[in-house]
């Protein structure tokens, strides 16, 4: 049976409660529209496995866009302003250089800590009148209707039979829900290992954020509050168990080696936490009323740290078009929505691929041009206009949301 047709009674379902799905949830009540989020944790900040030690660096878009849907006033005390971003390649002559104030702005971004997003986005759940959640709970089979689907819900409860007129897979890079749909996705292994943790510098960061190319691969500094950095260090993937059990002393040697001297000694590393990356790439994004967001539809290397940030460009874009829509499930509205994030979708991904292999590749031979590259992003005002624009997230059609709050 095909699940096309008039939609079956009830509420818009997102499967998966992570950042995007909680954001997806919260701006559909803000746009009065009923939904019901299937968690597979409790609602608590410090059982959510998306809500971790990672420090996120938010895009100008986004923040809009959490301030629209109300809740950047609960993260905004624990947010660090991104004010400049420098970038280079080690051992090359090359770099670029983007502050906000050239780009009329007052932050470029901001650099929050996963837990305390998570910790905003719970607070401003519990505001929600129209959503219902459903928390722990685990959907363990999809069934077609005419006119939407039958979930088989888990819950402490028992079993339970939801249907919906519009299924949302935001359940993460192994989605079941994508799978169930039977979407195939385009899978690479970049056979690299991120660890994350914050180390505190022995100069001001000065609301900089660096981004350092090497063969090994890339490592970040993002500025924080207190004067501490966050630091994300990609290592080779046959690397990472000898990485994982050095000492502070020795891993803080290692880091130090990677980014140099800008900001002098690196010291105090916190708990380090590793990461394996992938690119994985859902092969379409809708189905017959069914929709995939966030990492279940694409999950893209963290270099540009574009994950969140594109994310919730996936919501928002899906709740400003399903608020429009007598029918949320209606095919023309996913075909819109499908054409509608292509642009965006497809130039990060493009994007964050293209830097890993064209800014980590050990070629002595492209040395020139990245730094040739690298020089013009830095002195030509054009082209650095335009990247500005696209790191702050305004790409392709953006939702309104993300735009309404701009200077």
């Amino acid at each position: 049976m095909n699940p096309s047709g008039s939609p079956v009674c009830g509420s818009v379902m997102i499967v998966g409660g992570g950042l995007v799905g909680a954001s997806l949830a919260i701006a559909l009540d803000a746009a009065g529209v009923a939904a019901t989020l299937v968690e597979t944790a409790a609602p608590r900040a410090d059982a959510q496995p998306s809500y971790d030690e990672r420090n996120l660096a938010l895009a100008r878009a986004t923040v809009n866009g959490l301030d629209a849907i109300g809740v950047w006033q609960h993260a905004a005390a624990r947010a660090t302003p991104i004010r400049h971003i420098r970038v280079s390649r080690a051992g090359e002559f090359g770099s670029a250089r983007i502050d906000a104030d050239k780009q009329g702005v007052d932050a470029l971004g901001w650099t929050l800590p996963a837990r305390e997003l998570g910790a905003a986005l719970l607070r401003r759940l519990d505001a929600c009148t129209r959503l219902t959640r459903l928390a722990p709970a685990t959907l363990s089979a999809l069934e077609p209707l005419a006119g939407g689907w039958r979930a088989q819900v888990n819950t402490v409860d028992g079993a339970r039979r939801i249907d919906t007129p519009l299924l949302v897979g935001a359940d993460g890079t192994g989605s079941f829900v994508r799978t169930q749909l039977g979407i195939d996705a385009e899978r690479h292994d970049y056979r690299q290992t991120l660890f994350v943790c914050t180390v505190t510098p022995e100069r001001d960061h000065a609301n900089r954020a660096f981004e350092r190319f090497a063969d090994a691969g890339p490592i970040a500094l993002l500025p924080l509050a207190e004067r501490r950095c966050g630091l994300v260090l990609t290592v080779a993937a046959d690397e990472a168990d000898a990485v994982a059990a050095m000492d502070d002393a020795a891993f803080i040697a290692l880091a130090q080696q990677r980014f140099g001297w800008r900001l002098g000694r690196l010291s105090r590393p916190g708990r380090r936490h590793p990461y394996a990356i992938h690119r994985v790439a859902a092969a379409q994004l809708i189905a017959p009323r069914a929709v995939l967001v966030g990492n279940a539809a694409q999950t893209v290397h963290p270099i540009g740290a574009q994950g969140f940030n594109l994310g919730l460009r996936d919501a928002l874009t899906l709740a400003e078009l399903v608020a429009a829509q007598a029918d949320p499930g209606n095919a023309a509205m996913l075909a819109r929505y499908a054409s509608q994030r292509a642009p965006d979708r497809e130039g990060t991904m493009a994007m964050s691929h293209g830097l890993v292999q064209l800014a980590c590749l050990p070629q002595p031979l492209l040395a020139p041009l990245r730094s040739l590259a690298l020089l013009a992003c830095d002195r030509l005002p054009p082209l650095q206009r335009a990247l500005a624009r696209r790191g702050m997230g305004f790409r392709g059609t953006p939702p309104r949301a993300v735009l309404e709050r701009v200077p």
